[in-house]
């Protein structure tokens, strides 16, 4: 059984409705995905730049896929652009 995509912390109904746009219908289908990827195709498919909190979200939810659960690293804000990377 797959795993439903609002059962990541911070993913609604909302982020549930782009993520499975972009092809992503469970947890599972977000292992290996490369986040900035998701948010660049979600932004061609939108037809203009989306907030980048989404992109943050990507972020952490591609890391909870892969089994991330550091509570910290559960906060989707604590995934924004920082200098120097991630």
């Amino acid at each position: 059984m797959k795993t439903p995509l609002t059962s990541i912390p911070g993913v609604g109904p909302n982020i549930e409705k782009h993520l499975k746009r972009l092809g992503c219908h469970s947890v599972e289908d977000l292992v290996g995905k490369n986040p900035e990827e998701l948010y660049a195709r979600d932004c061609e498919l939108e037809g203009c730049a989306l907030d980048r909190c989404l992109l943050y979200v990507y972020r952490q939810a591609v890391y909870y896929a892969e089994g991330g659960r550091d509570p910290e690293k559960l906060k989707w804000w604590n995934w924004r652009d920082k200098a120097g990377g991630r």
